[in-house]
């Protein structure tokens, strides 16, 4: 693992890091075939230690995921920008995680349908009243006739960095810098 190099954001708690993969919306998958990077924004879900997404069971990526099993996957939330009175100073909050590890497809159709009733209870809780049947997933076909296949990222490693808001430093539109001098005097 390559340490972060601006390490006082380093973030080690992993009920946080845990937290913050369990609602993150969208995280991006890096696949290479070898001389060429390809990063693909997704949907997922972080669930029992592992990524978990589906798609599609043919096209680029999965050819890029059967050339090379070797990933990485990135999650970053931007929580605002924080204002100081030195322009050096402001910065933007936020919080992110870095993984990379082995990625393969999910062929158990229980774990499969686990996996996805996962995405499901993120991205729509409450929605469906009742759980996602086995014979939906193993059934299911897209409109393109494609099925669907869920892929497993198993993290080898894992960073994850931080930079918390200060409410009293949060930028909004029509703060200026004469509100933050005055605070000062």
């Amino acid at each position: 693992m390559i340490p972060i190099r601006y390490s006082k954001r380093t973030l080690t708690d992993q009920d946080q890091i845990d937290a913050f993969l369990a609602v993150a919306k969208v995280g991006n998958l890096g696949l290479t075939d070898g001389t060429e990077p390809y990063i693909i924004p997704l949907n997922f879900c972080w669930w029992n230690g592992h990524i978990y997404f589906h798609g599609a069971d043919s096209g680029r990526k999965v050819d890029l995921i059967n050339a090379n099993n070797r990933v990485c996957f990135s999650v970053c939330e931007e929580y605002g920008t924080i204002a100081d009175p030195i322009p050096a100073h402001t910065d933007t909050a936020y919080m992110s995680v870095f993984l990379s590890g082995t990625i393969e497809r999910v062929q158990d159709p229980e774990e499969m349908r686990d996996a996805m009733q996962a995405m499901l209870d993120k991205y729509v809780p409450g929605y469906y009243p009742e759980p996602l049947s086995l014979q939906h997933v193993v059934k299911y076909r897209s409109s393109m006739n494609s099925v669907t296949a869920v892929f497993r990222i198993r993290p080898d490693s894992i960073t994850a960095k931080g930079n918390p808001l200060p409410e009293d430093k949060h930028f909004y539109p029509g703060r200026t810098i004469g509100q933050d001098s005055k605070k000062q005097d």
